[in-house]
């Protein structure tokens, strides 16, 4: 898993017919303190995030065993939005 800080959104007309209806996003991973972090990923939304929101995000086996995402090509989900870390 990986903190991510949302910075924008993917829009693909034409796609993997299994990915119909999904929201894909851009995000950044951050710290735990809340600082940038190399590279950007896209990842298929679960949580109805938003912009500049922390999520949580999973990669590989584990994105496709996220809600939603069942016998879909993904390699990377966000599963959940953080309220705070500690």
């Amino acid at each position: 898993m990986i903190l991510a800080r949302v910075v924008g959104t993917v829009v693909a007309t034409r796609k993997d017919p299994r990915l119909e209806g999904k929201k894909l996003l851009v995000v950044k991973p951050i710290s735990p303190e809340g600082k940038d972090e190399a590279g950007y990923v896209v990842a298929v939304d679960t949580v109805s995030a938003g912009y500049k929101e922390r999520v949580i995000c999973v990669s590989g086996s584990s994105a496709r065993m996220a809600e939603g995402c069942k016998d879909t090509p993904v390699d990377n989900a966000i599963v959940g939005i953080v309220d705070d870390v500690r």
